[in-house]
């Protein structure tokens, strides 16, 4: 019996303490009292209350603006929309710190959650890549304004997603030119990704498609020119075979370069007996 009458009274303490906290900041929020509200507003961010702590938060940054207490408050201000993953807004609001405080203890910090704020907006590899391109920008600039950092090898881990993100679109890009038949836009968009991706694992895969693209286009050209095709499809057989001789797509590129090599022998033949 007394233990069920203390749990009762510990309920109705509980329930009493939670209404009186929330009437007490329902006050506070609807007060004028600024420095009321950047207190509690620390202090509900202390706490992990970021969703209250951020209503208290805008309704004084502007005020604070310019004051000694802004430093802090501007940071915890971008920092809660990093804990609400509120990415777009974070970025934005750590950038902003940079700037208006280069020299605090705290601009390393922002930065590298600016950068990781715009790596975490980074959409699947399929959509388009316009966030991945300023994910990279900002973790290159990180990179190159704190390379002695902590926080350098997790960087460079993400450059590398990104990068590699990136890299699958763009070979997607070109297979699918090649799946709808538009060869001359394959060829453009292997020949672009070999060139802009030296070290990508897609490598191997853009060398072959090209291949493909411009064996395909040769075969589907009008007669005139189906030979010069044929000879340049050969050309991309032979920069495969240079660096992918040893390649699982070895053996479905020599099939292509034995089935070019029997047309222009044919062709040669055909053009003699004339």
């Amino acid at each position: 019996m007394f233990f069920k009458y203390m749990r009762a009274s510990l309920l109705i303490l509980f329930v009493s303490l939670l209404f009186m906290s929330c009437s007490q900041y329902q006050k506070v929020l609807r007060g004028d009292d600024s420095g009321q509200k950047y207190a509690m507003a620390d202090s509900l961010y202390q706490i992990g209350k970021y969703k209250k702590a951020l209503q208290l938060m805008e309704q004084i940054v502007p005020v604070y603006r310019g004051k000694p207490q802004a430093e802090k408050l501007m940071f915890m201000y971008a920092n809660t929309f990093y804990n609400l993953e509120d990415f777009y807004l974070a970025g934005y609001q750590f950038e902003r710190f940079e700037t208006s405080y280069p020299k605090s203890d705290s601009v390393e910090l922002a930065s590298y959650r600016s950068a990781r704020s715009y790596y975490e907006l980074s959409p699947r590899y399929s959509l388009d890549q316009k966030d991945t391109d300023t994910g990279l920008e900002k973790l290159q600039k990180f990179i190159n304004s704190y390379p002695n950092s902590e926080h350098r090898l997790e960087i460079n881990t993400l450059v590398s997603e990104l990068r590699y993100k990136k890299e699958k679109k763009e070979i997607e890009v070109a297979k699918q030119y090649l799946r709808i038949s538009d060869y001359k836009a394959a060829i453009a968009a292997f020949d672009n990704f070999i060139t802009d991706n030296p070290g990508s694992e897609f490598r191997k895969e853009a060398f072959f498609g090209r291949i493909e693209a411009a064996y395909k286009l040769a075969i589907n050209s009008i007669p005139q020119l189906v030979p010069e095709r044929l000879e340049q499809a050969q050309v991309y057989y032979n920069n495969f075979a240079k660096y992918y001789k040893d390649s699982d797509l070895k053996a479905d590129a020599d099939k292509i370069s034995e089935d070019i090599q029997l047309r222009l022998r044919t062709l040669e033949e055909t053009t003699s007996l004339k």
